[in-house]
């Protein structure tokens, strides 16, 4: 009994401990959270499918400049009054025949357009390349974005959860006075009041942060019912960014080293390649071709030996019959092997082709490509203006927010001490209960503030950062 006891002990516990594991939740710096959602994120994997059939293209159009190499056969029953190939007579009769090839053409000259389409098709995988490491770069910003939002409502939770907890003493403490009489019990209802107003703080801070960590995993593509839980950072401001570089630097920099930038490069590349293999097209094309064949006959015969065959032509008076002899063949049907040793042949040719006019296909064919090559000019520079618009907004965006930042930095250490003082003279009876929770507010505010305004200059340099060639982490 006892050992049936002990069991059932062991396996409550195994039972505890399993439910444990799996209620764990999983703590996750920034870099952690990047790799789950360029592992999960469904446009990655479209456009690494696209790359790939970039790929692709690019071998196939390697392997053009290979000869083509092709063999074939054939088994043909033909009825009725036909003309044999092999024997050239006439049949009346079902004859089989049976034909074997192999052919080969190789292409030496066709204007050059084969590597001009290999360099396009080359471009093309590369643009593709740099187009996936761009949608990396986005999903890494989507990441980090939501991941500081969490840090933020983490920070914001906790001053507000403060508040509640200072005033909850109060509140206890001055209903302790009233119930003795010391205090009015109109304070009571205030602290009440304030008391009522920080847990909807609370509440709404809490319900905030539920839904930064619901972004996250959106972004990261896990499900809403995983619990994950991130590592809080050290958060340091890089101020002096601004002072090093310069807007018109930045862009320098990212210029040459940003992914959207080089695919659209090499995407104007491409472009340029086709049109010189569209121009290719109108230059004479020449070509060797080779093939081997033989064939069977069910017509054909061979001679095996011969045979004396006399004939009677006629009588001559006086001196007899009059005899006419021959050797004639003996044939039977010739074997398989030795027809196709008889039957073998070889070709080998050169062939030029001249284009003088086909419908103006290569005419339309090179101004669509020259089309292509000037709207390629056009995304280029286009991106590149976006990408200035963008680098210039977010320099300006984060000298104003290191301005606002400092700003904050000295209003939430004036009302702090204001704070402080009023909660002094409160303790004291020397103000009211109004002036003290005016004062305390007005502190919570300027320190949200405060938390707002540093994780908006962080994130605001952390961008800059990027676009200068450094990685986002933290």
């Amino acid at each position: 009994m006892q050992k049936i006891q002990t069991f059932c002990y062991l396996l409550i516990i195994l039972l505890f401990v399993t439910i444990q594991s799996h209620a764990q939740t999983n703590a996750l710096n920034l870099q952690q959270c990047i790799d789950i959602a360029i592992q999960n994120n469904l446009n990655l994997k479209i456009t690494d499918v696209n790359l790939n059939i970039a790929k692709n293209n690019l071998s196939q159009s390697q392997a053009q400049t290979l000869p083509s190499l092709n063999g074939g056969a054939t088994h043909i029953y033909q009825y009725g009054r036909t003309i044999d190939r092999y024997t050239n007579t006439f049949a009346n009769t079902q004859v089989l025949s049976q034909n074997f090839y192999l052919s080969a053409q190789w292409t030496i000259w066709a204007g050059l357009s084969q590597h001009n389409t290999i360099q396009s098709n080359k471009m093309n995988m590369l643009s593709a390349h740099e187009n996936l490491m761009q949608q990396k770069n986005d999903l890494i910003l989507n990441v980090a974005t939501a991941y500081i939002n969490i840090l933020l409502s983490q920070d914001i939770l906790k001053v507000n959860q403060s508040q509640y907890d200072i005033t909850k003493q109060q509140y206890e403490r001055t209903k302790i006075l009233v119930e003795q009489g010391s205090a009015a019990i109109s304070t009571l209802k205030d602290i009440e009041a304030q008391l009522a107003n920080d847990e909807l703080n609370v509440i709404n801070a809490k319900s905030n942060l539920e839904l930064n960590i619901l972004a996250l995993k959106q972004i990261m593509n896990v499900s809403a019912q995983q619990n994950i839980e991130i590592i809080q950072p050290a958060i340091t401001l890089n101020a002096e960014l601004l002072t090093q570089y310069t807007a018109e630097e930045i862009y320098n920099i990212a210029q040459k080293i940003q992914p959207s930038v080089k695919s659209r490069e090499y995407a104007l590349k491409a472009s340029e390649y086709n049109l010189k293999a569209s121009r290719g097209k109108r230059s004479p094309t020449l070509s060797i071709s080779a093939s081997l064949a033989t064939g069977y006959s069910g017509l054909a015969k061979r001679i095996t030996g011969y045979q004396t065959q006399t004939d009677t032509l006629g009588n001559i008076s006086g001196f007899g019959p009059l005899l006419y002899s021959q050797e004639v063949p003996i044939l039977e049907k010739s074997p398989f092997i030795q027809q196709y040793k008889d039957n073998f042949n070889q070709t080998l040719g050169f062939n030029l082709n001249v284009p003088l006019f086909n419908s103006l296909n290569t005419h339309t064919s090179i101004k669509n490509a020259e089309l292509n090559v000037l709207n390629s000019k056009y995304n280029y520079d286009l991106n590149n203006q976006n990408l200035y618009k963008t680098i210039l907004q977010a320099y300006t965006n984060a000298q104003a927010a290191l301005q606002k930042y400092q700003a904050n930095i000295k209003s939430y250490e004036a009302s702090k001490i204001s704070y402080e003082t009023n909660e002094t003279k409160y303790q004291q009876g020397a103000v009211s209960f109004f002036d003290y929770s005016t004062s305390k507010n007005r502190s919570v505010s300027a320190e949200l503030n405060m938390i707002q305004a540093r994780y908006d200059l962080f994130f605001k340099i952390k961008i800059l950062e990027f676009y200068a060639g450094k990685s986002i982490n933290f």
